[in-house]
């Protein structure tokens, strides 16, 4: 993150945003109390000093999710393997944790028979010496 200093104002666009990336900045600028150029000018600052780093879509497709939770050697960095499981396409999230696993990924497969695919491919990985899975069976977004 660059120089700039969040404020109060960010802090309450981060919050809509949170919640639908897609809300009008001229919405946002009725409910912060400012001027969507204001708005405009707050989110490319946001997004250029790297505190907004993606807007995403959450769908309900029907899918299988899984939280998959990896336990890796102790030489390994788990920035690497987080950086190369990102890239698979069924997976949203990638967290380095703390306590008894390393590495937890969020996955959204098309069904049981692919989560457990992605399952396998995980312990096929080298560095990887332990995993545990739980479906998600409820979401609600914050």
């Amino acid at each position: 993150m660059g120089a700039y200093s969040m404020d109060e104002l960010d802090e309450e666009i981060l919050q809509i945003l949170r919640r639908d990336a897609r809300t009008p900045y001229t919405e946002i600028a009725d409910r912060v109390g400012t001027s969507e150029g204001t708005v405009r000018n707050r989110v490319d600052q946001l997004v250029e000093d790297g505190v907004i780093e993606r807007f995403t879509v959450a769908t309900r497709t029907g899918n299988v999710k899984a939280m998959i939770e990896v336990g890796v050697d102790v030489s390994v960095d788990t920035h690497d393997i987080s950086d190369r499981v990102v890239e698979w396409p069924e997976v949203d999230f990638v967290w380095q944790v703390s306590g008894e696993e390393d590495i937890v990924f969020v996955v959204d497969a098309q069904d049981t028979p692919r989560v457990n695919e992605l399952i396998t491919q995980t312990r096929e990985l080298d560095e990887v010496v332990s995993t545990k899975t739980r479906l998600i069976l409820d979401e609600r977004v914050g």
